[in-house]
C-alpha cells in the first residue's frame, strides 16, 4: 500500500506544526498568555461570560473555547449564522458574495443577539484580522466596555489592508493580542500543483484556546474559587453535572449546532 502523502511532505509539515506549537508553549511558559488569562479569570470570578467569535476556519477556535469537554462553562460561541437564527437575516446571506464575514454591517446585528453583562469579555479569532465582521465585533465590544482578546497572525495581518471602514485591524483594537504564528497566506509548504499547502492557523489557534482554558481554570483554582468546567456528555453523570452549572448562566450562553 502506498503512503497517502510523500514521507518528505509529512515530515516537513510535522516540523512546521510542532515548531510553532513549541513556540506557543515557550511563550506561555514565559508568561505571554498571562494577561489574557487574567482577563478571562477575572470575568468568570465576577459572574461574567466569555464570548468567543470567529468566522470561516476561525470558528474552530470559538468551538474550542465554548461548549466542549474540559472547557469552561460560562462561555458563549458567536457565529455568523446567528444573524439568521436570532437576528432575522435571510438564509441566502450566508452564501452570498462577497462573503458575509467581510461585511462590517453584520457585526452590529450579531452583537445585538448577544445577551451581555458588564463583566463579560470577548475573545475574537481571525487569521487575517482584517475582515469587517471581526473588526466590527471588536469595535462594538470595546465601545460597550468589554475587554477583547485577539488571536491572529501578526505576519499576515500586517501584510494586508483592512476591509473595515475604520481602517483598523483586530490587533489594533484588542487589549491583548496573541499571535497564532501562521505565515502570510497560512500555508507552510512549497506549492503542490502551483499553490502552497499545509495551513497551520487552525492547529495553533486551537492550541492557544486550550492553553487559555487551562490557564484560566488554574488561576481560578489558585484563588480558591469554583472552576466551572464541562465534563464529557458521553460519560456517566456528565449531562447532570453540565446542566446544573449551565443553569447559572441561563439565557447568556448558547449551545447549538
Amino acid at each position: 500500500m502506498q503512503p497517502s502523502a510523500p514521507t518528505g511532505h509529512v515530515l516537513a509539515f510535522e516540523h512546521e506544526v510542532v515548531d510553532r506549537l513549541q513556540q506557543v508553549s515557550a511563550t506561555a511558559r514565559a508568561g505571554g498568555l498571562d494577561a489574557a488569562v487574567e482577563l478571562l479569570a477575572t470575568a468568570i470570578s465576577r459572574g461574567g461570560v466569555i464570548h468567543a467569535f470567529g468566522t470561516g476556519h476561525s470558528e474552530a477556535f470559538a468551538m474550542e473555547v465554548a461548549g466542549r469537554a474540559g472547557g469552561l462553562i460560562p462561555t458563549n460561541r458567536i457565529a455568523l449564522r446567528d444573524a439568521v437564527l436570532f437576528g432575522g437575516h435571510p438564509l441566502a446571506e450566508l452564501g452570498g458574495t462577497p462573503p458575509l464575514e467581510r461585511d462590517p454591517r453584520i457585526a452590529e446585528d450579531l452583537f445585538a443577539t448577544v445577551r451581555r453583562e458588564p463583566e463579560d469579555v470577548f475573545v475574537i479569532a481571525s487569521n487575517s484580522g482584517v475582515n469587517g465582521s471581526v473588526v466590527g465585533m471588536a469595535l462594538l465590544a470595546k465601545e460597550h466596555g468589554h475587554p477583547v482578546v485577539a488571536v491572529t497572525s501578526l505576519l499576515h495581518t500586517m501584510a494586508v489592508a483592512t476591509t473595515h471602514p475604520s481602517g483598523k485591524r483586530l490587533a489594533d483594537l484588542a487589549d491583548v493580542v496573541l499571535d497564532n504564528l501562521a505565515p502570510y497566506g497560512d500555508a507552510t509548504l512549497d506549492p503542490v500543483g502551483g499553490v502552497p499547502v499545509g495551513a497551520v492557523s487552525s492547529l495553533t489557534s486551537a492550541y492557544l484556546a486550550q492553553l487559555l482554558t487551562i490557564g484560566t481554570a488554574a488561576r481560578l483554582a489558585e484563588q480558591g474559587l469554583e472552576v466551572p468546567l464541562y465534563m464529557s456528555a458521553n460519560v456517566p453523570g456528565g449531562d447532570e453535572h453540565n446542566h446544573a452549572l449551565e443553569a447559572r448562566y441561563a439565557g447568556r450562553i448558547r449551545r447549538g449546532a
